[in-house]
Formats: C-alpha cells, sequence, structure tokens
C-alpha cells in the first residue's frame, strides 16, 4: 500500500501523522512529526476541502462547495495521471487509529 508522502522542509525526511480530528465536515487537523530523530520538527495542519471537482452519485443536500473551475479540474486530472495516493482523509484516519 502506498502513503501520501508528506516531506519535513528541515531535513527533507518524511513526516508522520501522530493524531487527527475532524472538526468541521470539510476540515480535518492533524498532529505530524518528522521522523528523523536528530531534526524531530512537530507541527499542526489543516486539511480542507474546498472545491467539488466531480458530483457525488450519491449527494447529500446539505454538502454544498463550489464547483471547481474548468482550469482547476484539469490540472487535477494531470495530476492524477499515474498517481496512486490513497485519498488524504483515509489516510489521516488510518494512520490516527494506528498513532
Amino acid at each position: 500500500m502506498s502513503t501520501y508522502k508528506l516531506v519535513c522542509p528541515h531535513c527533507n525526511s518524511r513526516m508522520r501523522i501522530r493524531t487527527s480530528e475532524g472538526t468541521h465536515i470539510f476540515l480535518r487537523v492533524a498532529y505530524l512529526q518528522c521522523v528523523n530523530e536528530g531534526c524531530g520538527w512537530a507541527v499542526r495542519a489543516a486539511f480542507e476541502m474546498t472545491h467539488e471537482m466531480s458530483p457525488s452519485g450519491m449527494p447529500n443536500p446539505t454538502v454544498r462547495l463550489p464547483i471547481a473551475p474548468v482550469a482547476m479540474r484539469r490540472q487535477a486530472m494531470k495530476s492524477a495521471a499515474g498517481d496512486d495516493h490513497p485519498d488524504l482523509l483515509d489516510q489521516l484516519d488510518m494512520e490516527a487509529v494506528t498513532a
């Protein structure tokens, strides 16, 4: 299984998600730590859903996000080509459980 790659801006080592919590339907807060023991940098991060890229096949009428502009959707399609990263929020939930 591949993992979402978060890189420490100080030492370029991998960062792990120590824990995370949902604060809103569209917002998840995570606490990250660099795996390099010599660095050990820790940070709070927020992952926010901002735009709808494609409509849901099972829409919830209370979920309302702006539709992404065409240029943003095209860029996402280019970025996803050959990309096998799991969904970020699924990864946050998995790592919070195992931490």
